[in-house]
């Protein structure tokens, strides 16, 4: 079955599931995420799921994820799914699973399908939660290039990019190691 099927955006989405799974090739890395939200509305719980893997995709950039990272998504989530702690700490270990087994096949896959289901707007403030999830700690290179990836897959412009991260220069690896202007 595939991610497209189970976010209901294949083209085959009202026909026979058995087809539909067969021409899509769904994923299980959103679907395992939104039957822990089947008291959600199918498409909210598409959301969320979706946009709390993004999260764990930018906190995983260096291979790990740090207990500063999860608890920063439980609260993202929190905040920006409108769930209980309850059911935000489940996403969250949910999707940090899939993406621990399934980041490196998965981190377009879900990102181009949150693209197609988030307005311009819901985009932009994921953006915004990558960039705080990641300042938690210190932006690392390795970090910032991941949050470039996802904005180019959600087609942001590179404006909209660099707008957001000004808000959390600050944070970042690179300008920590600068030496400090003596004068």
């Amino acid at each position: 079955m595939s991610i497209l099927h189970f976010l209901g955006l294949g083209k085959e989405a009202a026909g026979d599931p058995d087809k539909r799974s067969a021409a899509s090739g769904e994923t299980e890395t959103v679907r395992k995420i939104t039957a822990a939200l089947d008291r959600m509305e199918p498409e909210r719980a598409r959301f969320v799921a979706a946009f709390a893997y993004i999260l764990c995709r930018v906190a995983r950039a260096d291979l790990h994820i740090s207990s500063t990272e999860t608890q920063a998504m439980e609260r993202i989530v929190m905040e920006h799914g409108g769930l209980p702690e309850e059911q935000a700490i489940l996403v969250v270990q949910m999707a940090k699973t899939q993406s621990n087994l399934f980041g490196g096949t998965e981190n377009f896959l879900v990102t181009r399908e949150f693209n197609k289901i988030a307005t311009h707007e819901q985009k932009l403030a994921l953006l915004n939660c990558l960039f705080a999830l990641a300042s938690d700690e210190m932006i690392s290179t390795k970090e910032d290039n991941e949050i470039s990836r996802v904005c180019k897959e959600l087609q942001l412009t590179h404006d909209e990019f660099v707008s957001v991260r000004m808000g959390y220069r600050e944070h970042r690896a690179v300008f920590k190691k600068l030496p400090r202007p003596t004068g």
